[in-house]
C-alpha cells in the first residue's frame, strides 16, 4: 500500500508516532511511504528511512522544488508543505494509481485495508467531513460563491491519482489562491472544498477521520453507540485536529494517554 505524507522537519517526531501506530496495527501489511518535502535534511531522511525499514516497509523521498506555492498563505501550524497534497499527482511517479494521504497528527488504530481498496468510481478523492452544524454552515457561507454541501477534512485523503492527472490543473489552484488569499483560513482544505467538493467520495468520520476533540459530541449524536469501545474496535484514524496537539506539554485531551503510549513506542 502507498502512503503519502507532506511535511517539514518540525513534524518528523509526530510522523514517527503516526507511522508506529500504522505499522503496529497493520502488522500483516507492507507499506511504501512517500515523503514529500522541500527542506528536510538528508541525515533526517536517512534516520526516517532506517526507522521505516526496521518495520518492514520502505521510504521513497519526493523532493519538491521550493518555488511551488511560494506565494501561498501560511499561518500558525499550517505550513507550505500542506499544499503539496493538492498536486501530489504531479510529483508522484506516474505508475501509481492510488495513494493514501495521512496527516502526521493522526493515530492509526485499526486496519487501513478496507479503505485502501475502496472503489473510487469517478471520484478524485475519498474523505470525511465533520458533520457539526457550526463547521458545515460557517464554511459553506465563507466559501460562497463556491458550491459546497459539506466541508471535507483534508487530513485523510484517499487519492485517485490516475483521474487526478486528467483533471487537476495547477494553474486553477494558483489562481484560486491568488484570488482568495485574504479569506483562506484553513488554506489547503479551503482549496480542496471550493474546487473539488463535488468530486469527493464521503467517508464515515467516526471511522476514517475521528476528531479527537469531540468525544462527547460523537457519543451523544450516536445515542451512546460511539463510545470508547466502539472507537478502539472500529475507528481507523484518530485525528488530533486543531491548534492543540498531543505532543505539546499543555495538552489534556480525552485520548492523550493513548497518544503518549504510541509516542513512547516510537521515540522511547
Amino acid at each position: 500500500m502507498n502512503i503519502l505524507v507532506t511535511l517539514n522537519s518540525n513534524y518528523l517526531k509526530p510522523l514517527k508516532v503516526m507511522l508506529t501506530s500504522l505499522f503496529l496495527n497493520n502488522d500483516d501489511e507492507s507499506f511504501t511511504i512517500y515523503l514529500m518535502h522541500s527542506s528536510i535534511k538528508q541525515e533526517e531522511i536517512q534516520r526516517i528511512d532506517q526507522f521505516i525499514n526496521e518495520h518492514g516497509s520502505q521510504l521513497v523521498e519526493v523532493h519538491v522544488d521550493d518555488t511551488h506555492f511560494n506565494e501561498a498563505p501560511v499561518l500558525l501550524h499550517y505550513t507550505k508543505e500542506m499544499y503539496y497534497r493538492l498536486l501530489a499527482c504531479k510529483f508522484l511517479p506516474p505508475r501509481l494509481d492510488r495513494i493514501l494521504y495521512l496527516d502526521p497528527d493522526i493515530l492509526v488504530i485499526n486496519s487501513v485495508r478496507q479503505l485502501y481498496q475502496l472503489d473510487m468510481e469517478e471520484y478524485l478523492f475519498a474523505a470525511a467531513y465533520h458533520d457539526k452544524i457550526s463547521v458545515k454552515e460557517i464554511n459553506k457561507l465563507r466559501l460562497t460563491p463556491y458550491e459546497i454541501d459539506v466541508y471535507y477534512n483534508s487530513g485523510v485523503l484517499l487519492m485517485n491519482l490516475e483521474l487526478q492527472r486528467q483533471t487537476i490543473d495547477e494553474k486553477i489552484i494558483y489562481e484560486f489562491v491568488e484570488k482568495n488569499r485574504a479569506r483562506l483560513i484553513m488554506p489547503d482544505q479551503d482549496i480542496l472544498n471550493a474546487l473539488y467538493a463535488k468530486k469527493i467520495k464521503a467517508l464515515d468520520e467516526t471511522i476514517y477521520n475521528y476528531d479527537a476533540r469531540f468525544y462527547n459530541y460523537y457519543k451523544l449524536k450516536s445515542s451512546g453507540k460511539c463510545d470508547m469501545d466502539f472507537i478502539i474496535h472500529n475507528t481507523v484514524f484518530l485525528h488530533f485536529c486543531g491548534k492543540k496537539k498531543p505532543w505539546q506539554k499543555n495538552y489534556s485531551g480525552k485520548f492523550h494517554s493513548l497518544y503518549k503510549h504510541y509516542e513512547k513506542l516510537a521515540l522511547g
